[in-house]
């Protein structure tokens, strides 16, 4: 597993999501939860997989109509890193808003 180079919001969204899913999700379903544009969530999904954090597979059940679906969970190593890194950013977080709300009172 090859580190991130970048770790924006929507990546950490999308690492959210799929650390709070417990089966592999397909993508039109991490798009819809974390309100991010296709265009944004597909790129993320791609260069988590291609780091080695993400991988994916085609749903090939046959008895629901419609496109196939590519299926999305994080690797072991990548749920570790994952959880990781969202909970990091969830503590800058909290200390900004903390620090905001000082500065205003």
């Amino acid at each position: 597993m090859q580190p991130l180079s970048r770790l924006t919001p929507a990546t950490l969204d999308v690492l959210a999501h799929l650390l709070e899913s417990e089966e592999p999700t397909w993508g039109l379903v991490i798009i819809k939860s974390t309100n991010r544009p296709a265009g944004t969530v597909y790129p993320v999904l791609d260069r988590l997989e291609r780091s080695g954090w993400v991988e994916s597979q085609w749903d090939d059940t046959d008895d629901r109509p419609g496109p196939r679906r590519r299926l999305y969970h994080l690797t072991g190593e990548g749920a570790e890193a994952a959880a990781a890194a969202v909970q990091r950013s969830r503590r800058t977080e909290a200390g900004r808003a903390a620090r905001v709300s000082e500065a205003g009172a």
